[in-house]
Parts: structure tokens; C-alpha cells; sequence
């Protein structure tokens, strides 16, 4: 039977994967999750990530696409990563693993994720004659990860919205120095949040969703959920392959990285651990600590792929916190977008406090972690891995439970924080050597939906 799809917030129609993956934000406003949690398969003498990745996901999708065409868009993802393991893990002593995520075209972990979406998208898109604008917002990794992907794929038109000033060089020029037909960079003045709140604005206006047929390849797309499971599954397959718990620490702002993690321990993965790691930018920390989503003003930080106060991918966690209840989510939901702040049920929180564990960083406490693992491990760790590991080794309950840290991006991402803890400036690999002397193609906007539907038109009329 085919897996179906369903709004959080209740009052979407249900729909099959192909039509989730090319919806991405359901009409309701809400987030499309799978109606059931499907059983890890049996994975034994599957070795390899591409292996483990097709039967991982194939229960998500299968019904809806056609399987054998999904394995190759698997195998075609991987194949330009720059390790064989695509994640591999590195011992850090005491029990404590990297995974390191970084081995993709734009060295973060968006690439696991994109680099398969953007193919199924292009492969679902051929099939059903159709073209669509993908618009997306992103805090650094996501709108490079999304370009990379779906550059000059010939049924695809791409705007990305990023926080002007509020992402870091090398993330900037990774976006903005790809000179592609069907991609528009568009640096919003705001942050984080107004660029995602532009997207969710651009997708409840059903006229413009169907005049430019809209798009996400952002985690509000479950497509990129699905793909992060994966590597859960690999590294407790490596670390524990005979079965036993192993734990978890996310560093995270939008919450679709570690939530894809509560998901593989859904289907049967033994997660002892789900540790929240956030910077100064702490909502999901203080909702833990106070039972209330409250936005406060988003501070820049040194790991600003996590400086955000509304956390979309949380809508899901909510979601099934509330037995599955879509209205209740959607007024919790339109209260906090009113108010800033929303009283979550107590009942629900106490479902997500049973299932992670929440901790915060700050800048100071960041520099700190990145200085020590160079000084002690001799590597050189980037500021978001650095909230993780710090926050996880702090948090961890039992020391004989291997502890994997997710390492979400390559060092040289993020050049001054590293140097400034260590003194080592890093450098980005070969293939990139030249992005600093690339001309850049951007556009720079008002926090306003109606600056962005003009670059959205203007770029379906070039390349129609």
C-alpha cells in the first residue's frame, strides 16, 4: 500500500510522496508528514551508504515513484562525494564520534539531502511534463546545497532568499557566485526568519502558487527529512552492528536535522539520546525549560546557519506531541505568529521531554570547544559543530553509550571563528580554491513579498 502524507495542521488533503515532494508546503500552511512510520528493514550484508540509503527509503516512496528509477537517483546523489563512506566517523576518544557530513559539493550537510531531492524533483518533473519555481529560504547551507543541486536543470527555476550580511562569506559566495540560467540568489534585509516567513507568504497565496508552480526544496520538504535518516542508520549500523543503543548530539536551529533522527528511532533505530544543541539563539531550549514557544530577537552569532527563532521543522514534533491533532497544532501555531508566544500543552511537552534533551552555547563557550579539539585532536571543527560536541559531551547520560556528534559543515565555511580560536586559518579544498575570485550575481531587496514575486516572475519570464 502506498504511504500517505498529512498536513500538521489538519485541513490539507492527503497526499502520496511524488505529490508531497513537489508540493513541499501543504495549502493549509502546515508541514506533510507520513500517516505511518514505516520498520527499518532488515539491513544485514548491506555495507555501503547507497545500499542502506535505498532500503531505508524505499518504503517512504514506494507506490508513488518508480523504484528502480529512485535507485538511481540514489547511487547518482552519492557518487560526486568526496569519501566513499559519504558520512564517515571519526573516534574523538572517551566514545565520542564524528560524523562528519561535510564531503558533499558545498562541504554541509545539506548536500546528503539535495543532492537526492533535486533529482527526484528533476525525475518527477520530466515524467509529468511540468516546470516549477523552487523558492527557498536559508540560514547558509540550504540555499547553496539547493543550487548546487538543481542548477541548469531545465524544469526548475530557483530563487534563494538569505539574511543579507547574515551569513558568512564563503556560504554567500557559494550561492552567489553560480552563474546559472535558472538561478536567482536574492539577499533579503532582515534575517533568517523574515526570509522563511517570505516563503511561507509566497506558498499561502494559492494564485501565485499556481501561476509559478511552487516549490520547496527546504525542510519544509519532507524529501529532505527522509534523505537526513539515512545517516543515522549508518552510523549506529557502524558503531553498534550487532544491535545496542547509541546516542545522538544535533547541533541545530530549524530542528529538521535532529528530527530526522527521532524519525530513524521511530522506525526501530535504538537511540538512547536525541540531544538539542543550540547557540545564544535558544528558543528550543528555553520552550523546554519554560513550556512556551517565545520569540525573542535573533542575535548574530558565530554559527549562524542556527541564528533563527522560529523553528519550522518543530510544527512536525508538535504535531505528533498532539496524537496527530492539526487543528490544535494550527491554533497553538497562529497564537505564537500573533503573540510571539504560545503556551504549549503540558501533555505534549512532556512527550518531547521523554524523547530529547535540550542545551545551549554561547559564542565565548563555542570559540572555547573549537579551541580544544584543535589543541587536544589536532582538528580544526567549524562553530556549529562545536555547539554540538560541546553541548553533548555535557549532556550525555552514560559514557558506555557511543555518543555520535553530528559535524554539520567543513571548517573552512567558517574561516574567522576557526582562526580566531585556534590561530589556523582554514582552507577550503582544491575545487573551491577559486570561489573568492568569482564574480557574484545577486539581487538585494526589502523584507517585502512583493520585491520577491517580482524576481520570481522576472526569472520564470528569462527563462520560460
Amino acid at each position: 500500500m502506498t504511504l500517505r502524507y498529512a498536513s500538521t495542521r489538519g485541513a490539507a488533503p492527503e497526499l502520496d510522496f511524488a505529490d508531497v515532494l513537489m508540493t513541499g508546503l501543504a495549502t493549509d500552511g502546515g508541514l506533510y508528514c507520513p500517516t505511518e512510520v514505516p520498520s527499518l528493514p532488515d539491513l544485514d550484508g548491506l555495507d555501503d551508504y547507497v545500499s542502506i540509503a535505498r532500503a531505508v527509503m524505499a518504503p517512504f516512496v514506494d507506490g508513488a515513484v518508480e523504484l528502480e528509477g529512485f535507485a538511481e537517483d540514489v547511487a547518482a546523489a552519492y557518487a560526486s562525494f568526496r569519501h566513499p563512506d559519504v558520512a564517515p566517523l571519526t573516534d574523538l576518544g572517551d566514545n565520542v564520534h564524528l560524523l562528519d557530513l561535510s564531503w558533499g559539493p558545498t562541504l554541509a550537510f545539506k548536500d546528503i539531502a539535495l543532492q537526492l531531492v533535486g533529482r527526484l524533483l528533476d525525475r518527477e518533473l520530466a515524467r509529468r511534463g511540468d516546470r516549477v519555481t523552487v523558492i527557498g529560504a536559508t540560514s547558509g547551507d540550504t540555499g547553496s546545497a539547493a543550487i548546487e543541486a538543481l542548477a541548469d536543470r531545465s524544469g526548475v527555476d530557483v530563487v534563494i532568499l538569505h539574511p543579507e550580511g547574515r551569513v558568512s562569506e564563503v556560504q554567500r559566495r557559494q550561492m552567489t557566485t553560480v552563474d546559472a540560467p535558472n538561478i536567482r540568489n536574492v539577499a533579503v534585509r532582515g534575517n533568517f526568519d523574515d526570509c522563511q516567513d517570505l516563503v511561507k507568504a509566497a506558498f499561502a497565496d494559492p494564485s501565485l502558487r499556481d501561476e509559478l508552480g511552487l516549490a520547496a526544496v527546504n525542510s519544509i520538504n519532507w524529501g529532505r527529512v527522509m534523505a537526513q535518516i539515512v545517516y543515522y542508520v549508518t552510523a549506529a549500523k557502524a558503531l553498534a552492528p550487532d544491535g545496542g543503543p547509541v546516542s545522538f548530539a544535533v547541533p541545530t536551529g530549524n530542528f529538521g536535522n535532529v528530527l530526522a533522527g527521532w524519525y530513524a528511532k521511530r522506525m526501530g533505530l535504538e537511540v538512547d539520546q536525541l540531544i538539542v544543541a543550540s547557540n545564544r539563539n535558544d528558543v528550543l531550549t528555553r520552550c523546554m525549560e519554560t513550556g512556551a514557544l517565545d520569540a525573542e530577537a535573533v542575535v548574530p552569532s558565530l554559527s549562524p546557519s542556527m541564528d533563527i527563532q522560529v523553528s519550522s521543522n518543530f510544527e512536525r514534533l508538535l504535531w505528533e506531541s498532539a496524537d496527530r491533532d492539526g487543528a490544535a497544532v494550527a491554533e497553538l501555531l497562529t497564537t505564537f505568529r500573533a503573540d510571539g508566544r504560545a503556551e504549549v500543552p503540558a501533555g505534549w511537552m512532556t512527550r518531547i521531554g521523554a524523547e530529547f534533551d535540550f542545551g545551549r552555547l554561547d559564542d565565548d563557550g563555542t570559540l572555547a570547544e573549537i579551541a580544544r579539539v584543535h589543541d587536544e585532536l589536532d582538528l580544526l571543527i567549524e562553530p556549529h559543530t562545536a555547539v554540538g560536541l560541546e553541548v553533548g559531551r555535557r549532556l550525555r547520560r552514560d559514557p558506555a553509550v557511543p555518543l555520535v556528534v553530528l559535524g554539520t559543515a567543513h571548517a573552512a565555511k567558517f574561516p574567522d571563528a576557526v582562526e580566531q580560536a585556534t590561530g589556523v586559518r582554514p582552507e577550503l579544498p582544491a575545487f573551491l580554491s577559486e570561489l573568492h575570485d568569482r564574480p557574484e550575481y545577486v539581487t538585494t531587496v526589502e523584507n517585502d513579498l512583493g520585491a520577491v514575486v517580482e524576481e520570481m516572475r522576472a526569472l520564470r519570464g528569462h527563462t520560460a
